[in-house]
């Protein structure tokens, strides 16, 4: 384990001081000096110095700017949206001077491309929605907009679908939920709706194991099963697993399957492959190892997902 941690600490300041909080026993003051990183080097400044000065990267909220909306979509991670959910993936500092400046310029300037409204303001789709939200309530902008959308495009099963308002009768889905309770949980100081909603969206993923229909106990989508990082939109067994361990701490018995499944995947030398890459334009690459090679990211996550299931003791570091 020490090995393994250490290989984490050395690794880009967003890896380093996430490692340092979940995994070890730092001291707070250590942990802050390295999270205080993540927006002056490494990964964290990088995207930050990918801004531009209307408060967009590469042009566009959603989709690039050069994206031809007379093509066939695809996926593109180098837009406002991705490059916003990525700061709160490496735990950037909101209170540090350049995401202050990069969040105002968004909240002042920023629009969804065919909605007309501020970003923090949201659009229609719940997938898209959740993302924001959480991003919303990381960085202290107020999404109540957001909020209320999403409570209004809740399922009956307590889930949520990004196509609903084009197809009505489309049945929940584990990405769209996802996203829709990684953001409700975000919301500072939640009302009782709020709060009764997320319940209602957790149960729906826990009755089904997070990866199996109830009507047959199959499993969803064997994708659901890959270790993917950055996560983006997708919905993944660990990505479901790492809301879980802030969302229900006590460990809720039925997320049992789902933990055997992410700790048969540990590798020998005590680290996690990563397993499915994402395809899409970026700004620049994380790390050089592709898929089925060990990946810190979904180490760190997988990790500390163990750690809180098992109640382990963290590393103590050699002074």
């Amino acid at each position: 384990m020490n090995d393994v941690v250490d290989y984490l600490l050395s690794g880009d300041p967003a890896i380093r001081w996430q490692t340092l909080r979940d995994l070890t026993d730092a001291p707070p003051a250590a942990i802050a000096e390295a999270r205080a990183e993540v927006a002056m080097s490494g990964w964290g400044a990088r995207l930050l110095g990918e801004q531009a000065e209307d408060g967009r990267w590469d042009g566009g909220t959603y989709r690039p700017g050069w994206v031809d909306d007379e093509k066939p979509f695809f996926d593109a991670w180098t837009a406002t949206h991705f490059s916003l959910q990525s700061l709160v993936e490496y735990g950037v500092d909101p209170a540090a001077e350049p995401v202050r400046v990069a969040i105002d310029r968004v909240a002042r300037q920023v629009t969804w491309q065919y909605h007309d409204t501020g970003y923090f303001e949201g659009e229609t789709e719940s997938c898209i929605n959740g993302i924001a939200l959480a991003i919303g309530g990381y960085f202290g902008q107020d999404s109540s907009r957001i909020v209320q959308t999403l409570l209004a495009g809740q399922h009956a099963d307590g889930g949520w679908n990004c196509w609903s308002e084009e197809e009505p009768g489309a049945p929940s889905s584990f990405h769209s939920t996802l996203a829709a309770l990684e953001g409700l949980f975000a919301v500072p100081d939640p009302s009782e709706e709020v709060t009764a909603a997320r319940l209602r969206g957790e149960e729906y993923l826990l009755e089904r194991g997070l990866l199996w229909r109830v009507s047959d106990g199959e499993l969803t989508d064997v994708r659901f099963t890959l270790l993917a990082s950055p996560v983006r939109w997708y919905y993944d067994v660990l990505r479901a697993l790492d809301y879980f361990r802030l969302a229900r701490p006590e460990r809720d018995p039925r997320l049992g399957r789902a933990i055997d499944l992410l700790r048969a995947k540990q590798l020998p030398n005590g680290m996690f492959p990563l397993e499915y890459h994402h395809e899409g334009p970026t700004l620049f690459e994380l790390e050089a190892e592709g898929e089925g090679h060990p990946s810190r990211w979904v180490t760190l996550r997988a990790l500390r997902v163990l750690r809180w299931w098992e109640d382990a003791a963290p590393v103590a570091l050699t002074p």
